[in-house]
């Protein structure tokens, strides 16, 4: 069965900063026709990087939407002109001070396909060195490393709601599972 949608026609409804909102006309599967709103975003990235006493680096930061503190992994919006790699290099030095090594893609999350197009990039890496952060003006954080196994429990009790942080902690503690006994990620 073809699953696929058309698009008709596409109406802007919104163009901020961060998103745009469209309302799509489409032709459904069936022919019939249908309505679909469309938050668009340029997409992020979010990083799992690793001490060597297999700590990951977390931030804490306060998040409007929900109007409170969320501890998150690194991340941030994909800018014009960056790989999602070199972003996600970008901000893990900007926010915690420190630079990775030996980076390796987690794939692809999907926060809200219902109606939002925003892909976030999930990279590992080992944290190599420690600097000082390079906060935007408009940025407010902590930083704080907290154990994998740790992380893990606290994904699994809820205390990281946080749906691109979450995936990251479980796919890097599996591949490290896994990887258990091996002396390289590679």
């Amino acid at each position: 069965m073809n699953l696929t949608e058309k698009c008709i026609d596409s109406t802007l409804i919104y163009d901020g900063k961060v998103i745009k909102v469209t309302v799509d006309n489409v032709e459904l599967p069936n022919g019939d026709k249908g309505k679909r709103e469309v938050v668009g975003h340029r997409g992020g990235v979010c990083i799992a990087a690793l001490t060597d006493k297999d700590e990951l680096l977390f931030v804490r930061q306060f998040r409007y939407p929900y109007k409170e503190v969320v501890l998150e992994l690194p991340a941030g919006k994909l800018e014009a002109g960056e790989t999602p790699l070199e972003n996600g290099k970008r901000e893990l030095k900007e926010e915690t001070g420190c630079l990775g090594t030996g980076y390796v893609s987690l794939g692809k999350f999907y926060p809200s396909p219902g109606y939002c197009g925003e892909i976030i990039h999930l990279y590992f890496c080992k944290v190599e060195n420690y600097g000082e952060q390079n906060l935007d003006n408009d940025e407010f954080l902590q930083v704080e490393k907290i154990h994998i196994d740790r992380a893990v429990e606290m994904v699994l009790n809820n205390e990281i709601p946080d749906g691109k942080s979450q995936t990251a902690i479980l796919k890097t503690a599996l591949m490290l599972k896994n990887l258990k006994g091996r002396t390289s990620l590679y």
